[in-house]
């Protein structure tokens, strides 16, 4: 089978699922969920619909329940879109890379954070910052000889000279 076909299917499938999730589910359990990507079997006939849920542990389990037994409507609503020969039976799965971005993004800024409380100034890229401006101060009186040169030459031809020839 074309792979535009099962990517289209797949982007449908998250679509549904996002907005039926939404909108449409109205278990309490459910709730902070984002459906984050989608993957389609070969066959149309199976689907993965990873989910990031925010809230604790607990939560999490009871909102992954939730969605395994609102699998069933959310399905029909996908059939409902869907005009093939079988609706995909989706399973749920639980994506923690978006906790482990902001994990690991944290860690970063802390880090950085740290070296520049730790770090003394240093005289270098002081020296280099006074370079810098000492070549863009030559650099504009470069741009100012640069700007007379610019100006195109008439060839020796006098404006009276153009409007006589007209």
């Amino acid at each position: 089978m074309k792979h535009h076909r099962v990517a289209r299917v797949a982007a449908i499938i998250r679509e549904v699922a996002s907005e039926t999730i939404l909108f449409k589910i109205s278990d309490p359990r459910v709730h902070l969920v984002t459906v984050t990507r989608v993957e389609v079997a070969a066959d149309l006939q199976h689907a993965k619909v990873y989910v990031s849920i925010m809230g604790t542990p607990a939560q999490q389990r009871k909102a992954m329940v939730g969605l395994q037994h609102a699998a069933g409507f959310i399905q029909s609503q996908l059939g409902d879109r869907m005009r093939t020969r079988y609706t995909p039976v989706l399973r749920f799965v639980f994506d923690d890379g978006i906790k482990q971005s902001i994990e690991i993004s944290r860690l970063i800024s802390e880090a950085l954070g740290r070296n520049a409380k730790d770090q003394p100034p240093d005289d270098s890229a002081m020296a280099e910052e006074i370079d810098a401006d000492d070549i863009e101060g030559d650099e504009e009186d470069d741009t100012e000889e640069e700007s007379n040169d610019d100006q195109p030459e008439k060839d020796g031809i006098e404006e009276g000279d153009s409007e006589s020839k007209r």
